[in-house]
């Protein structure tokens, strides 16, 4: 029955049924009225539903549908959304957000794929009982898109040949010593073991089979984790000396080349592309869990022990020491790794080796380095640069992050120039840093002491870089550059090779 109210226009339905005819499917436009469906009542379509601009569809009830629905105007359902086609459908949320949202497709696998073509809310639950959701249609570049489940929502039925492919979030608003474990329902148990960390919000990308964004993989790609990754936001994080629990879980079609008969390791992140560092000890994981102790929340995955993720790098530091600048370096395990270079920059951008130091070759325990850059006021400018390049035994290099550490000011003049040595016809760059505003002179000469050039221009207090004039015009020899300001001078050598 369709109630139609002819002075307001909206519609009340308490049963209405829309079946295909034989061969044909239907399709139910809501086209600028009010569409209800009352609590206790069905509005089934064998076909597609469209709820154009201006029109309001309002469902207490259930509206179950064979084909795609489309929300380009306001959807409220505070009811159930059951898509039961037989073959792949597509939900266009629009900005709506729903109570509860069921699948029951009947298609053969490949074809039973529930697409959500935008960001979707649903705020009390997600029910699987045939079919897959997914967050990102299968052509190369397509966007992806999160599917939410605020505190007190959940997700149920999810296995084998039924789950969320794609990313999927769930919040919990607190975890704590009184909440003990709580499950996200997405594949992720968290237990605080007695302290509190707040709001935590767990998003799972699963399913993608996308390197670096639903699954981990070694820096030469030949290892790899399960499709599957979870990333860990809480608003406190879990203390050292009382590390969290966590325990994972994941369906076969997401094993991605995992031996469920060899022991597992969890492996945690800072983000899916990595590097990865070793969380807890390797074990079993025959039943597709596994569970281990954490002291540091962020993205975490599975993977066989004997394919460990990791890059050689976890960790990169750099900080004032004194008038030092002191950077440690931690590695989770290494292969074939000869030896690091640390290097230094003025600029950011031309940098310069400082030293070297030797690496564990290959090695599966952790180790950690450390390097003394002295005297940062030489390089007379504000903040100084740092990098480690990683050299195989091979001679095969990779580069670190960069770091930076601040140089407080100190007093009287300070010059350099980099790079040096220069090759001929490269740019020069003066960094120059003075306790004290005035005309600063620059005089470049040769060895034999024969002015080359001339330079004046005014300074203030602090650093300042700027390309040094002439110097792309020096062929290959030495030459000394003289800086002079008020009764402060500095002379260097700058070498072109």
């Amino acid at each position: 029955m369709l109630l139609l109210d002819t002075f307001s226009g909206r519609c009340w339905v308490a049963l209405l049924s829309l079946a295909p005819l034989a061969g044909a499917a239907q399709t139910l436009t809501n086209d600028g009225v009010t569409l209800t469906v009352q609590a206790g009542t069905t509005l089934y379509v064998g076909g597609t539903v469209q709820n154009a601009a201006g029109a309001t569809l309002t469902n207490a009830g259930t509206v179950q549908l064979t084909g795609d629905l489309t929300n380009a105007g306001t959807l409220a359902s505070p009811g159930t959304l059951l898509f039961s086609g037989a073959q792949d459908q597509t939900f266009a949320p629009g900005a709506a957000t729903v109570a509860s949202l069921t699948l029951s497709n009947t298609g053969a696998a490949g074809s039973n794929r529930l697409f959500i073509s935008n960001d979707l809310t649903v705020s009390s639950l997600l029910t699987l009982t045939g079919g897959l959701v997914r967050t990102q249609a299968t052509g190369t570049g397509a966007p992806l898109y999160t599917l939410s489940l605020p505190s007190g929502a959940s997700v149920v039925g999810e296995q084998a040949g039924r789950y969320v492919q794609g990313r999927l979030a769930v919040t919990r608003a607190a975890v704590s010593a009184s909440t003990g474990s709580v499950d996200f329902t997405n594949g992720l148990v968290l237990n605080p073991n007695g302290q509190s960390l707040g709001p935590v919000t767990v998003t799972r990308t699963a399913g993608l089979q996308t390197p670096g964004l639903s699954y981990g993989t070694n820096v030469g790609g030949t290892t790899k984790g399960i499709d599957r990754v979870w990333q860990v936001a809480a608003a406190q994080a879990p203390s050292a000396t009382a590390p969290a629990s966590v325990t994972v879980s994941w369906v076969s079609d997401d094993d991605n080349g995992f031996n469920i008969n060899t022991p597992a390791q969890l492996w945690r992140a800072d983000a899916a592309s990595g590097p990865w560092a070793p969380q807890g000890v390797p074990a079993s994981a025959s039943a597709r869990s596994f569970t281990a102790n954490v002291t540091q929340l962020g993205v975490l995955t599975v993977s066989n022990a004997s394919q460990p993720l990791p890059v050689t790098l976890v960790a990169f530091t750099a900080q004032r020491l004194g008038a030092d600048g002191l950077l440690q370096w931690q590695t989770a395990s290494e292969l074939n790794n000869d030896h690091f270079v640390v290097e230094s920059s003025a600029d950011g951008l031309h940098f310069q080796a400082l030293g070297q130091v030797a690496g564990a070759g290959t090695s599966t325990q952790a180790h950690g380095y450390q390097f003394t850059d002295q005297n940062l006021a030489r390089y007379a400018v504000g903040q100084v640069y740092y990098r480690l390049r990683q050299v195989d035994t091979d001679g095969t290099a990779t580069y670190s992050p960069v770091r930076t550490v601040a140089v407080p000011l100190a007093a009287g003049l300070l010059v350099q120039v980099y790079p040096n040595p220069s090759a001929p016809a490269s740019e020069v760059t003066l960094a120059l840093r003075t306790d004290q505003a005035g005309l600063a002179t620059l005089v470049l000469t040769n060895v034999l002491g024969q002015q080359l050039s001339e330079q004046q221009l005014a300074v203030s207090v602090g650093a300042s870089t700027l390309p040094l004039a002439g110097a792309s015009q020096l062929a290959t020899g030495v030459y000394l550059l003289h800086v002079r300001q008020g009764g402060q001078q500095q002379t260097l050598k700058l070498v072109r090779q």
